[in-house]
């Protein structure tokens, strides 16, 4: 997405941000996560809203049935009027803006872990215990994908910061180590 176009999500996140306040911060977030996730899956829901030949009034009742009663006012108005102004193109970015600034409110940070297995619950209080004070955080949102390809250890992605303990990421940094010498 264009730095534009991030920067105009933002401004929306912000405002919806504002309007909903820290009581209902939760549940705003949870419904942004779902519709952020149904956006980002979902390549039919996002053609029709892309779809030139549909009407505006159209858009607006597909996301209204779509999402009816299971989303809060001020979430479903903002999504609505980013359709009205023809910004349906950025729906998940204010979706994951929106996420940032709650998850900034509240000192938490998105990690995701990969590792060979599923991790424990202990394992993942440990990593956030760890984790959440190198990156200044209180808390981390801990998402865990299984890559067999790291042989052992794992990695952790925290924003824009990579941690890799695995093995396949230490043999790597060995082999450039070996080519420096040599070379």
């Amino acid at each position: 997405m264009s730095k534009d176009l991030t920067v105009i999500a933002k401004r929306y996140a912000s405002a919806l941000y504002e309007v909903v306040g820290q009581e209902n911060l939760e549940q705003s977030e949870a419904e942004l996560r779902v519709v952020k996730d149904v956006m980002e899956s979902n390549r039919d829901i996002q053609k029709l809203l892309n779809h030139p030949k549909i009407s505006v009034e159209q858009k607006k009742q597909i996301v209204k049935e779509s999402l009816g009663t299971d989303i809060s006012k001020p979430v479903l108005n903002t999504i609505l009027l980013l359709i009205d102004r023809s910004r349906e193109n950025i729906i998940a970015e204010m979706a994951g803006q929106f996420i940032e600034l709650a998850n900034e409110s509240r000192g938490i940070a998105e990690a995701t872990v990969y590792s060979v297995r599923l991790l424990s619950q202990d394992e993942r209080t440990r990593l956030e215990e760890t984790f959440a004070k190198r990156v200044g955080k209180q808390h981390l949102r801990i998402e865990n994908i299984i890559d067999q390809s790291l042989v052992g250890g794992m990695r952790i992605r925290i924003g824009n910061r990579i941690f890799d303990g695995s093995i396949r990421g230490k043999l790597e940094r060995i082999e450039r180590q070996l080519a420096t010498t040599q070379g």
